[in-house]
């Protein structure tokens, strides 16, 4: 649930190689570590960390969404170690032989693991993968150009007339059918064709008062180029940060909460090191240096006391009480579900 730059900001599409080698660390297993995870998602100060305590060269790819980061895998040929899909993609994952039962469970820091992360749908138990942060996707608006209610999906998908060609929608297919599903009545995973069909129309007729579908509004919203946004709570933050006009709302039809969680590949080269750093973030202060980048909650107990004091309060992360019944974790849709909405998706995106 999770810009994230992507769900996050900007998106470098190339491989960022982050190579730093020390003989620190009396646990050194040497050799390489391939990562591919989310844009704009990964503390380079957490890698130059598990780098010289481990004299490990790390690589860096990043992703946009779940989709491309499902398709290269299953399309072999990519030389990942690990991959940091998000909760209702776990599944299809491992259903498609793709991770490696690496037993996160069974490693010296997941002691640290707060008690609500460990028995997960997506993984129970933790079997195959370690929490990396979790957070929710809203919508982010600029009080410069409305400043009526944020919370609502109806800001992109009936967009109030100070927004109309003012509005991003990242395309992420998961989350914004998702919290469309919710806004006109229905529940994330559907197959009921009625609901589907008011989906579509109302998309449908949404999208031309739309300015984009796009990635990178961590950057964009900062220098005042989009108005409002579907967007993640850590990006917002970030966000708002740069530009204190922009707020973070939670749809009170419904929003998405989510958690991405590092697994290792079943064709990793590096495994070792694909385990030892799984270990490394469920440490509490790497945990927050994850955080303290990216901007989302980690679920690792003993974090909080490494993390930024503005994150403490920050109302994108800590959801309002009104809101919290609103909420919800998207779970692993029917294939036949994900060929209805992927039939929705491909005909907004013509």
């Amino acid at each position: 649930m999770s810009f994230k730059t992507l769900r996050h900001g900007l998106l470098g599409g190339a491989i960022a190689a982050l190579a730093m080698v020390s003989a620190a660390g009396t646990a050194s297993a040497a050799g390489e570590l391939n990562i591919y995870n989310w844009g704009n998602y990964t503390n380079p100060e957490l890698i130059e960390k598990f780098a010289k305590a481990y004299d490990v060269k790390v690589t860096l790819t990043d992703y946009d969404s779940n989709t491309t980061a499902l398709t290269k895998v299953k399309a072999g040929g990519h030389g990942f170690d690990i991959v940091v899909p998000s909760a209702n993609y776990v599944p299809i994952f491992v259903k498609e032989g793709l991770l490696l039962e690496s037993r996160p469970d069974q490693m010296e820091n997941f002691k640290n693991v707060d008690p609500q992360w460990v028995d997960v749908p997506w993984d129970p138990g933790r079997k195959y993968t370690a929490p990396w942060q979790w957070g929710t996707t809203g919508v982010a608006v600029n009080t410069s150009a409305y400043a009526g209610d944020p919370n609502t999906a109806a800001i992109f998908l009936d967009p109030p007339a100070e927004l109309v060609g003012k509005v991003n929608v990242v395309p992420e297919m998961n989350d914004v059918i998702g919290i469309a599903i919710m806004y006109v009545g229905g529940e994330p995973c559907t197959e009921d064709k009625a609901v589907l069909r008011k989906v579509r129309d109302t998309l449908m007729a949404a999208k031309p008062k739309w300015q984009s579908m796009d990635y990178g509004m961590t950057e964009k919203m900062s220098n005042n180029d989009v108005m409002a946004s579907v967007n993640w709570n850590g990006s917002t933050f970030r966000i708002r940060l740069n530009n204190p006009k922009v707020v973070y709302g939670y749809p009170k039809e419904g929003y998405v909460v989510w958690m991405d969680s590092v697994a290792v590949l079943k064709d990793a080269k590096n495994v070792e090191n694909a385990k030892l750093f799984q270990n490394f973030i469920m440490d509490p202060e790497n945990a927050a240096l994850i955080s303290a980048f990216a901007r989302y909650a980690n679920g690792i107990n003993g974090s909080e006391a490494y993390m930024p004091e503005d994150m403490k309060t920050a109302p994108e992360i800590v959801v309002p009480a009104e809101f919290k019944a609103a909420g919800k974790f998207l779970p692993t849709c029917s294939k036949e579900a994900r060929d209805l909405y992927t039939a929705i998706w491909t005909e907004l995106r013509k």
